[in-house]
């Protein structure tokens, strides 16, 4: 009786559960006449109840098909060739490292004749893989390792990074496939809003990091140049910070974050690497110094698009008041010579200006793609740059450039404020005279003037040579030189800087920076365009800029109580221009103007497409 149940019931049921394979695979030999012989090798029960045991044995011993040929030992047996019924899984396997080190499919898979579904269960893969990976670096007693034993199918296993059949090969070479790799397998996971609910996760660890330099860099695809996550919490060994064997324990930072920042300190180690400026609770000082910057660019913004604003309607109510005029055969302002060229600027003026234009535009076309990287257009930029090293090495050039005019700044300001001799006064006379770019107490009237000329109630302010936007915008320089400046040699220098100063001070350094470029890119294409070249009066451009030279008329215009005072001091011919601008000279800098002008255009167009689709 017990040989009828151990022996024959079992081989009945695999008889039976092979007949539909037998059948339409045309299997030459009946598995229980396999199992006459082999029977006491494996055992039909266990057989039947394995994932192959609706095949028959001829299905994967595919050279058997003469018994009697078998039996006296004539059929050469080879491998079983899995391939045949798994092509994906085969398929996979031939691209992975395992090939390359010759893990066949017999290595893991042990015994086709007893092999389970695995169901899913992450511990089955774990206990295939620790065979010949023993515990890989800690992983066993990670957060990972131990959640995938306790049976939290949510834990990260071997197969969730590196997959069930396809594993590349990943060695010290820094690669971008590599560096990727570091930091992608763990986005998908804590990316993972469900997920990461349910398993109660930090939920900014992924945000942060995309928010942080190191991230904006991997979605611009440029992730072999900066910090993925395994970098900093390691592949395999990750533990709670308060562990004390945690790579990012605060008595283990120095080393961690030494490995990229060579001389780093305990102090560069207090830098919040997931700190959230919307996080007043945690992080106070990234808060409050995000509502300022916040606050700075909404007040600056208000108030000087409100000024654009008026100023276009009233531009345009005045040229077509001219307009009319002339219908009429009147002329509003009759200036005689009006032809005649005046110097406004010298060629010293001319350079600095030009100098600024390169730097403040290469500064934007390489650092707004960072301030955007979720963009596309961003990702098209830095490619069309060579990448994301490339464009830093642009961008700290044009810092470069920056620094040279601002300094170029102070020394003209130095020296007019107290070596030139042709001005009168002495320092204070001249620091608040109607030649400085200080602001005084005509700027004030100015400022109500152009206010009561916006809505209707006087006329147009006669200005001397610098009006209260033109000072506005050289104060705002030395602002930027601070704020910009100082946070991007911050950026720049982590590691001098961090040697006296708190890691928590780049935090503050990013968001100063980033915030204020993004004021400083959006006043400029926006306010200073219109003022400059986009009001009525100017469009589409204003050349004086690049020539340093303006007719009598405009001058009188616009400029009318600098032109009184010269005729008061009597030097008006002084700044007679006997001979203008070349033809080529105009054109070739009036091709670059218009070009400048399109790139900033294009630039706001695109931060406005960023702010409007957010990915």
């Amino acid at each position: 009786m017990a040989y009828v149940f151990t022996r024959i019931i079992p081989l009945l049921l695999l008889l039976a559960l092979a007949q539909p394979a037998t059948a339409s695979q045309g299997l030459a030999i009946d598995p229980a006449t396999c199992l006459g012989c082999h029977g006491d090798k494996i055992s039909a029960s266990v057989m039947a109840e394995s994932v192959h045991g609706r095949n028959g044995c001829s299905s994967c011993h595919v050279e058997i098909v003469d018994l009697s040929k078998h039996m006296k030992g004539e059929t050469k047996i080879g491998k079983v060739q899995c391939v045949r019924c798994h092509k994906k899984e085969a398929a996979e396997h031939a691209n992975s490292i395992h090939v390359q080190k010759g893990v066949t499919c017999a290595n893991c898979h042990t015994d086709i004749h007893s092999h389970v579904s695995w169901n899913k269960d992450k511990r089955r893969v774990l206990a295939i893989c620790v065979k010949c990976h023993k515990d890989e670096r800690g992983f066993l007693q990670s957060v990972h390792g131990k959640g995938v034993i306790a049976g939290n199918q949510d834990s990260a296993a071997c197969n969730d990074c590196h997959g069930l059949h396809e594993i590349k090969a990943l060695g010290a070479k820094i690669s971008h496939e590599n560096r990727e790799f570091h930091t992608r397998v763990c986005l998908r996971c804590h990316g993972d809003e469900k997920l990461v609910e349910r398993n109660k996760i930090s939920k900014v660890a992924v945000e942060s990091y995309l928010a942080s330099y190191h991230g904006k860099n991997y979605r611009l695809g440029y992730p072999e140049k900066v910090a993925g996550c395994a970098d900093c919490h390691t592949a395999h060994g990750i533990l709670p910070s308060k562990d004390p064997a945690s790579s990012v324990n605060p008595k283990n930072l120095v080393k961690t974050c030494g490995n990229c920042h060579k001389g780093d300190t305990v102090l560069f180690t207090k830098f919040y690497a997931h700190g959230e400026h919307n996080d007043r609770e945690h992080y106070p000082i990234l808060y409050y110094t995000f509502v300022a910057m916040t606050g700075l660019l909404t007040g600056t913004f208000a108030v000087f698009w409100l000024h654009t604003l008026l100023w276009m309607i009233r531009g345009f109510v005045e040229n077509r008041e001219k307009e009319a005029a002339l219908e009429e055969g009147r002329v509003l302002h009759d200036v005689p010579d009006g032809h005649r060229q005046y110097r406004r600027f010298k060629a010293r003026h001319v350079f600095l200006h030009l100098t600024v234009i390169i730097s403040f535009l290469g500064l934007s076309l390489t650092g707004l793609p960072l301030k955007f990287s979720d963009q596309a257009w961003a990702k098209l930029l830095m490619s069309f740059y060579g990448g994301a090293p490339n464009a830093a090495i642009i961008h700290r050039f044009c810092a470069g450039l920056t620094f040279f005019y601002f300094a170029a700044a102070i020394l003209m300001s130095i020296h007019f404020l107290f070596i030139r001799r042709d001005l009168k006064g002495n320092f204070i006379q001249r620091l608040f005279g109607p030649d400085s770019l200080c602001p005084n107490l005509r700027d004030i009237t100015d400022v109500v003037g152009m206010v009561r000329w916006f809505f209707f109630k006087g006329a147009k302010p006669t200005f001397e040579r610098w009006t209260y936007w033109e000072k506005f915008d050289f104060l705002a320089v030395f602002w930027g030189m601070f704020a910009i400046g100082g946070s991007g040699l911050m950026l720049w220098f982590p590691e001098f800087f961090g040697s006296f100063l708190p890691g928590w001070a780049f935090n503050v350094a990013t968001i100063i920076h980033s915030d204020e470029a993004l004021l400083a890119t959006g006043f400029i294409f926006t306010v200073h365009f219109f003022n400059t070249h986009g009001r009525p009066e100017k469009f589409p451009m204003d050349f004086v800029i690049f020539n340093g030279q303006m007719s009598k008329h405009e001058f009188i215009e616009e400029r009318g109580d600098q032109w009184a005072r010269y005729e008061r001091e009597g030097n008006v011919e002084k700044h007679h221009v006997e001979k203008s601008s070349g033809v080529v000279y105009d054109f070739c800098f009036k091709a670059f103007g218009f070009c400048a002008l399109f790139v900033g255009i294009t630039l706001l167009l695109l931060m406005i497409y960023a702010f409007l689709y957010p990915h």
